[in-house]
Formats: structure tokens, sequence, C-alpha cells
């Protein structure tokens, strides 16, 4: 038995080369991505609306927005089950559970009960956005993985889209945020296209059909490296998005129609960062890009809280578009490092890093914000969080460009080699 995957096209592709098989494949994770980021963003725009009926303080937010983050214990084992039972059983699973529970905070009676169901669909939609990416990079070629990445990550972007064009229906009433919660439902019509199309991939199919789970192993170095890289980065990047909303709100007098438009044009132009970033990744390669580029949009973005009027757009358009060209380089990452038996588990120990490093970031932004500190000072002091991710991702991580999974993760070759008695 031999191991086939799709071959690499030229060293520097002007257009990554597709099969009909990973067309298909990438179109339907595109689909996926929609209702899984609907439900990852739908807390982070509607907290200020729903807090102001509950009477809850920035402090009240952080901790509410930090719970739900800490909803990873449920993620954890749901990705790791994904290296027994295959990636599209949980995506599948997700993918109807993600809407449907969050739409249950459209009824909450108080913000605990809201944070509490968010606590649970939340985490599910983060597993299938690990397993999104995990069934992109195994089945995407060498000289197109980054690039996919970065066509899944303008598709959700589609889905955060659609939570802020609704973010006007807040305006209505006291409680018409409830409203975008609801919309959440629609969601579950993308999960059965998703349920009837979506193949297993074959990289894991191979594997588990040898029963190679213990047969390798994961690099320690590799996942705490990442795991640290993603605390620091998210200590910033969770903050700075879940209080933008409350900043432009209540600092810049911003109405839920204005919050909605700085929100999509600002944040659409880092579609052309993505897209320049994932061919810039798969051709010149990912490290000394998102080295760079990440921690600049992150102070580009601290950038926006110390501004006003036009330097504020263009510090927050300029800022969305470095981090749009980090994205791709930095999510492939976290499958590439580690063997198929053990990739969505060691994903979801990385996603959990950068949800502790985001609770910190919001516990610690809610505290001094309610102590009166400045939202610029408080901003730029957790931007040094980017700048310690980009230099460990230029001291420590591997180039990882042209080179198929199994190169990067030798153990799957010897060890498949062992099992046929090669």
């Amino acid at each position: 038995m031999t191991f086939q995957y799709a071959p690499a096209v030229s060293r520097k592709p002007r257009t990554p080369a597709l099969t009909a098989r990973q067309r298909s494949i990438l179109w339907l994770l595109a689909l996926a991505c929609v209702p899984a980021t609907y439900a990852n963003t739908l807390f982070t725009q509607t907290v200020a609306y729903a807090a102001q009926e509950f009477a809850i303080s920035e402090q009240g937010q952080g901790i509410g927005a930090a719970i739900i983050r800490w909803g990873v214990v449920i993620s954890l084992p749901l990705a790791a089950l994904a290296d027994r039972v295959g990636r599209r059983k949980l995506i599948v699973i997700c993918a109807f559970g993600a809407p449907i529970i969050t739409a249950l905070g459209g009824i909450a009676p108080n913000f605990s009960v809201l944070v509490a169901t968010q606590t649970i669909g939340r985490p599910l939609a983060l597993v299938m956005t690990i397993l999104i990416g995990i069934v992109a990079t195994e089945e995407m070629s060498s000289e197109s993985r980054a690039w996919a990445i970065s066509v899944l990550a303008i598709a959700a972007g589609i889905g955060a889209g659609f939570a802020l064009a609704a973010l006007p229906l807040a305006d209505l009433g006291a409680d018409s945020w409830r409203l975008i919660y609801a919309i959440s439902l629609v969601w579950v019509l993308l999960a059965i296209v998703v349920q009837r199309k979506l193949p297993e991939t074959t990289r894991f199919t191979e594997r588990h059909d040898l029963h190679l789970e213990s047969a390798t192993h994961i690099d320690k170095w590799r996942l705490l490296t990442q795991s640290l890289v993603a605390i620091f980065g998210n200590v910033f990047i969770a903050a700075s998005s879940v209080f933008q909303v409350r900043y432009l709100r209540d600092v810049r007098d911003y109405s839920a129609i204005m919050i909605t438009a700085f929100t999509l044009v600002t944040g659409t132009p880092a579609s052309i960062g993505l897209l320049i970033g994932g061919r810039v990744a798969d051709s010149r390669g990912r490290r000394i890009l998102s080295a760079i580029t990440f921690p600049l949009g992150a102070i580009l973005l601290a950038g926006a809280f110390n501004t006003s009027g036009r330097l504020m757009w263009l510090a927050s358009v300029s800022g969305g578009i470095c981090l749009g060209l980090a994205y791709p380089a930095m999510a492939v990452y976290r499958g590439e490092m580690f063997p198929t038996l053990h990739r969505s588990f060691a994903s979801g120990v990385v996603m959990t890093s950068s949800l502790i490093g985001g609770s910190i970031g919001l516990i610690g932004a809610g505290y001094f914000l309610n102590r009166d500190l400045g939202y610029g000072l408080v901003m730029a002091t957790l931007a040094v969080g980017p700048l310690v991710a980009g230099i460990l991702v230029f001291t420590t991580f591997p180039e990882s460009a042209h080179r198929e999974l199994e190169e990067l993760n030798p153990q799957d070759v010897i060890e498949s080699k062992v099992a046929i008695g090669e």
C-alpha cells in the first residue's frame, strides 16, 4: 500500500492549481466557515447592547467574555476526538450544534444565562474552525495550503460580516439585540449541505485504517512555541475586538449603524491582505512574513484607540491589512507542524492557548478601563504581546513553505511504512 497525494506545482505558482476534489472541498469548507464565524463574532458584537439591558459594567463584560473563552474545555476533547473518529463527523456535529445553541442566547433572561449559552455554543464553533483548517491543510498541496487558508479566512469574514450587518437591529429597542441571535438558526441550512457533501480527508482515512494513533507523537517544543505565540498574540487581539464597539459607542459617540459602517469599511480591505498573504506565504515563505506583519498590525490597531477622525479610520484599515497578511502564514502553521493522527488535538491546544491569552487581555483591559484608564493607554500596553509573539515566530518557527506534511512530520512516513511491512 502506498500513499499518494496531489503533486506540488511549480515552486512559485501564480495561481494555485487545485484538483476537482480540492476545489469541491474548499468550497464546502468555505460554506462551513460562515456559521462558525457568525457564532464566534456574535457575542463580541452584541455584548455592549446586552450589557446595557442587564446593567453590566465594562469589567463585567470582560469577565463574561473571558468565561466564554474558558468554554474551550469543551473544545479540546472534541478536537481530540476528531483524531479518532474523523474530521468530517465532528464538523457536521458542530455545524448543527453551534448555531442552534448560540441562538438560545436570544431568550436569555439575564447576563449569566447569555454567557452560559455562548460558553457552550462558541466552543462548538471553535472546534469547527479548527477542523476546517485541518481539512484544508491535509487536502491541499504544499503550494496551496496557505492560499487555501486565506480563501477560508475571507469566507469566515463573510460570516462575521453577517453579524455586523445585523447589528443595526440592536438600535430598534432595548432588547432588540436578541434578534441577531435568532438569525443563527438560518445557518442550519448550510449544515445540511456540509453533511451531505463533505468527505473525510485522505490522510486521516489512510492512517486511521493502519491504527497508527499510538505510533506517532507530538513534538513538545513545537507545541510550546506555537502556544506561547498564541497566548501573547491574543492578549491584544481579543481585547481590541471586544472593546472596539464600546469604544466607538461611548468615546466616539457612534451609533450602531456607524459602528457597522466603521467595522465593514476598515475591515473589508483586510481581504486584500489575506489573499496577498496567502500567496506570499506559499511562494516566499511564512516565517518572516508573519514575524513582521503581525506585530505591525497590532501597533497600528492600538493607534486607532489613540486617535480620532480620519487617522482612526486609517490606522484601523492599515492594521487590518497587516493582520490579514500575517493570518494565512500563522494559521497554516497550526496544522503543518504535527502528525496526522494528533493534528486536531495539537491545533486544539494552540487554540486553547490563544483563548487563555485572550482571557488575560479581556480581564486586564476590563479591570483597568473600569478604573478610568484610557482606551489608548490600555490597548498600547496590550500591544506588547504581539511584539513578543513576532519575536518568537522569527526565532523558533521553521520555514514550512514548499514542503509536504510528511516531510515536516517524518514520523508519519516512517510509522506508515512499518505498519505495512516495508
